[in-house]
């Protein structure tokens, strides 16, 4: 078996973890960007991922296409039906297996706490109906194979606006932590370079794997009041809590409409999930994760 893959959205988040940890686990890999973007970079290739017969020519020859894109929250609903149609037809062309990190958006805001393989995915508005329109897409491309590795809201060793140190760990130098929710409710989490290793794991026994495989990455499901407790481990000091001026936000979200949508996702804060981590466990049995202090700190002391 070869071992090649193409990056979609190497410069987002997945998409980097998932460039070093293919690289780290001896993949050759490449990272696909926009034309005129690679300017003679080395394992780069160009292509508008939007343009399925562009991204078909770009992807010949790779076992594997991973799919990091993710477009502003305010452009899903213009954006991700195209890139879907793109690489389902390029991976149709090369016959590679189709990987893609999911999340639990699927779920609606009415999700049991523990989600699994046969948790039902009944969002019907908003992003939530639209990552289920891009899954049922891909879980009907009945003569391609496509790997979903779904996780919760990512922590990485690297600031890049995410919720994490955007919003929640932003002011920890100054002694402070904003939480969106209740201290007491649990919310799924998962730490990024854990997930890529994970995700290069299922990748080496594609083959193995059904046809459409959808795989929750249980991660670390940490209540607000773990979560601060952990950082306050990380830094050796006290932290003081406030909380996520919300209605600040929904009134600025009147304007801005990236804002609008990240009011729109704060049931996640409210609702208790987490994810099963047992068919994971089942399929890698070797894989060990990151104990949750080690990527905290980690994560707070860059």
């Amino acid at each position: 078996m070869t071992k090649t893959t193409l990056i979609l959205g190497a410069n987002g988040r997945f998409g980097r973890a998932a460039m070093a940890a293919f690289t780290d686990a001896g993949w050759q890999t490449t990272a696909l960007m926009r034309p005129g973007k690679a300017q003679g970079r080395p394992n780069v290739v160009e292509a508008d991922a939007s343009d399925a017969s562009a991204l078909v020519k770009a992807a010949k020859g790779f076992d594997v296409i991973v799919n990091a894109l993710n477009p502003p929250y305010d452009k899903w609903a213009e954006m991700l039906p195209s890139i879907t149609e793109a690489t389902i037809a390029a991976a149709r062309a090369s016959g590679a297996t189709l990987l893609v990190p999911g999340n639990v958006y699927n779920y609606g805001q009415n999700m049991p706490e523990m989600l699994s393989v046969g948790t039902p995915q009944i969002a019907r508005d908003g992003k939530g109906r639209l990552r289920v329109e891009m899954e049922n897409a891909l879980r009907t491309a009945s003569d391609i194979r496509v790997i979903i590795l779904r996780g919760g809201d990512y922590i990485e060793r690297r600031k890049t606006g995410n919720w994490f140190d955007s919003m929640i760990m932003n002011k920890v130098d100054k002694g402070i932590v904003t939480y969106p929710g209740p201290l007491d409710v649990v919310h799924a989490w998962a730490y990024l370079p854990d997930m890529a290793r994970a995700a290069v794991g299922l990748c080496e026994i594609r083959e193995t794997l059904p046809r459409f495989a959808d795989i929750p990455f249980g991660g670390f499901a940490l209540t607000g009041a773990e979560l601060v407790s952990l950082a306050e481990e990380a830094v050796g000091s006290g932290l003081k809590i406030r909380r996520t001026p919300w209605v600040l936000l929904s009134l600025l979200g009147r304007f801005v409409p990236v804002v609008r949508e990240v009011v729109a996702m704060r049931y996640l804060w409210n609702r208790p999930h987490r994810l099963d981590n047992s068919a994971l466990e089942s399929l890698l049995p070797e894989f060990r994760p990151t104990a949750p202090e080690k990527a905290i700190r980690g994560s707070l002391t860059l």
